[in-house]
């Protein structure tokens, strides 16, 4: 049996067709393929606990630690906004559907940093745009505390988005290529689940300054906060690199490769419909990661302390679902565990959504599988979108569709910011579900990757 291609090992065992290694802008399409036979799927760990952290080797658990803790400070930096959404509207006089724009523009330039990270990560390295895109939403974070005005805080804000929009994309990939095939799933879940780490720091830190400090300077503490960013540039400068044969790919195939090349034959129809499946899923999560927080103070009339406590169940249940889905991930499947949790996950929505405003103890039992669900639905997304494109346009396919979903996402956060002063935040959440049902239908274009080798 012929050994498969680099990047373009299919799942069947068979040696590649023609059309699946004649050239990096040819995609796998789903007729291409056959279903994935036992043997090439996910092995036993021989009981070795933790079995895809260990083969990763010295190099790949360095730069684990380093996407690790860049993603999970992007989500401290995102969460802050959220957090402080209610105090800035009071302290600038804005309505709703103003406070919304401020999540939106953060979103909608994520995907411009998320393609310009991608494609720098193909230019010059995984390792050196991990640094650019952390140092980037440090510093604006920070600059958002010092806004005199709404103005100042939009720009701002947007800025931060860039660097924002491509953390999760760099790292992904530099973290996939040094994944064995078996363990990618797992392995780049479990960076997911650093979202939820962050998202938790940010809440302890949001309930501890908004107690001790008033509500006017608070959310400019908030946002000083995330320097905290700056010192993992440090880090990662000192201890991490490139996978050796993603290096000598990159630099085997120089600058001949462009970012319209994931526009080409048939990455064409990949790019497209993994643009529309981030879409779905990141629309849904982000309207609740902006409107929960006020949701919860307005509508239910819970104290600061009392937010958090309904958040922390929900980041506890999220945590759970990035881990349960990143095994899912390797044992059913990128396409299953994903579309599994597409539909669980509006369920969710809907009834979190709908219960009576005076039933607190419902609600703070359901934040636990609201969060597992849209959580768990990400954990796939790493290894996936690393699956469907080829070393020379990895980063950039990835950073384009992830952070274009956001962009695209981004309306629905200030649909239901507009929404909401008819229907009440409450009954505008339910639209997110309108989300996971456009991610459900995606994917049905979309081939399955589980068992691709990324050599």
């Amino acid at each position: 049996m012929s050994s498969p291609s680099p990047d373009k090992a299919t799942s069947t065992g068979r040696s590649p067709s023609p059309d699946e290694t004649a050239a990096p802008d040819q995609a796998v399409t789903a007729d291409q393929r056959s279903p994935l036979p036992r043997e090439a799927g996910p092995t036993p760990d021989g009981g070795r606990r933790f079995a895809w952290f260990h083969e990763l080797g010295p190099d790949g658990r360095r730069a684990f630690f380093g996407a690790y803790g860049g993603y999970g400070l992007d989500s401290y930096d995102f969460y802050v906004l959220p957090l402080s959404l209610a105090a800035i509207g009071v302290y600038f006089g804005l309505d709703n559907g103003q406070t919304g724009l401020l999540a939106t523009v953060t979103l909608l330039m994520s995907a411009v940093g998320g393609a310009l990270a991608g494609v720098l990560a193909d230019r010059v390295g995984r390792v050196r745009a991990l640094m650019w895109t952390v140092s980037v939403y440090a510093v604006f974070t920070v600059a958002c505390g010092f806004a005199p005005n709404f103005g100042t805080l939009l720009v701002f804000r947007a800025l931060q988005g860039v660097g924002f929009g491509g953390e999760w994309a760099v790292g992904a990939v530099l973290v996939a290529e040094y994944a064995a095939s078996r363990h990618r799933g797992r392995t780049l879940g479990w960076i997911q689940s650093a979202w939820a780490v962050g998202w938790g720091l940010a809440v302890v830190t949001y309930t501890v300054v908004y107690n001790l400090v008033d509500d006017d300077i608070a959310w400019r503490v908030l946002f000083f906060t995330g320097a905290l960013p700056a010192l993992l540039v440090f880090y990662v400068r000192r201890n991490v690199k490139d996978a050796p044969a993603a290096t000598e790919r990159l630099k085997a195939a120089g600058r001949s490769h462009s970012f319209l090349d994931i526009f080409r034959g048939q990455l064409l129809r990949t790019t497209l419909l993994a643009g529309l499946l981030s879409t779905g899923v990141q629309g849904g999560y982000y309207t609740l990661a902006t409107w929960i927080p006020k949701y919860l103070s307005d509508e239910r009339g819970l104290s600061v302390t009392g937010v958090g406590g309904f958040l922390v169940v929900q980041i506890i249940g999220a945590f759970c679902g990035y881990v349960t889905g990143a095994h899912l991930a390797d044992r059913l499947g990128r396409r299953l565990t994903i579309q599994t949790f597409a539909v669980l996950s509006a369920l969710c929505v809907l009834s979190y959504s709908q219960v009576p405003a005076d039933w607190d103890e419902i609600s703070l039992l359901l934040g636990f599988p609201l969060g597992f669900c849209m959580s768990a639905i990400f954990s796939s997304f790493g290894s996936f979108l690393a699956e469907l494109y080829p070393t020379e346009v990895r980063g950039t396919g990835q950073g384009f569709t992830y952070n274009t979903g956001r962009a695209v996402g981004a309306v629905f956060p200030t649909l239901v910011g507009f929404l909401s002063d008819s229907w009440g935040v409450g009954g505008a959440l339910g639209f997110a579900a309108a989300g996971y049902a456009l991610a459900y239908v995606s994917l049905l274009g979309l081939p399955e990757t589980r068992g691709i080798e990324l050599r």
